[in-house]
């Protein structure tokens, strides 16, 4: 049993390759960080191997794909990603157009390539971490929410598709609200809000994982809020977002 895990040298992806890990999986640990990959290596219990990658460009998408399409990989886990605050007109256009790349373009590219080798086996698992953020319209953080929206919808869509086939694989998409990782710190937010334990939200994704969730949102606040996303107009949802993003700056 091996899984491969995109963004997996800080929170969620660490704490979700301990998990794997705990549960008999060798790992291929994927991220920028190199002396993050080779510490964590040393806690696992099963074999892992680390490749530096920055997925942001397409020809690491496709170097890091070719690398491992011979590995018996049963878990493919899309987790790498961050965000940008600010106002549209001020934020760096550099820097969002590499959050695209990595946000929406390296979950698409491993998730069709994938999905291709596991429907010859008509097994796999393929999950794509998307965000709270995927249900809303997001200002002050209006590229990263739109990013999120593309994994929700793609995975919901390509769910979809295996369904009406029969297929055995399962794709799904977790969607936490606040996480305790370094999100704030690379996105730019001064004030955090109050967040869940990176380890309780890798626990439960992955139970719900195995249980075939389409949909996976931890915390009881975040799937109330998930609900008040559904009630309420884009337009009132907005400001809601607005007020809410505001307050980390302030």
């Amino acid at each position: 049993m091996k899984a491969l895990i995109t963004g997996a040298s800080s929170g969620i992806g660490v704490d979700m390759a301990r998990i794997l890990s705990s549960k008999g999986y060798d790992l291929i640990l994927v991220a920028r960080n190199k002396r993050k990959l080779e510490k964590l290596k040393k806690e696992m219990t099963t074999n892992v191997e680390i490749i530096i990658h920055d997925l942001s460009s397409t020809f690491n998408c496709m170097e890091l794909y070719n690398k491992v399409k011979n590995e018996d990989i049963e878990i493919v886990i899309n987790n790498a990603g961050f965000g940008v605050y600010g106002e549209f007109f001020e934020t760096s256009l550099d820097k969002e157009l590499d959050m695209v790349d990595l946000n929406i373009k390296a979950v698409h590219i491993l998730t069709k390539l994938f999905l291709r080798d596991f429907k010859k086996k008509n097994h796999g698992y393929i999950l794509n971490v998307s965000s709270l953020a995927a249900f809303a319209p997001g200002p002050l953080m209006a590229s990263y929410y739109a990013t999120k929206a593309y994994v929700l919808k793609l995975t919901e869509a390509i769910y979809e598709e295996l369904r009406q086939e029969g297929s055995n694989i399962y794709i799904g998409a977790l969607c936490p609200g606040p996480v305790t990782t370094n999100f704030n710190k690379i996105a730019g937010i001064k004030k955090a809000m109050n967040a869940l334990p990176s380890y309780v939200v890798a626990e439960y994704t992955i139970k719900k994982m195995f249980k075939r969730k389409t949909i996976i949102i931890p915390g009881k606040l975040t799937k109330m809020v998930r609900y008040i996303n559904i009630l309420l107009p884009n337009k009132t949802l907005s400001r809601f977002v607005y007020i809410i993003q505001k307050r980390k700056n302030n």
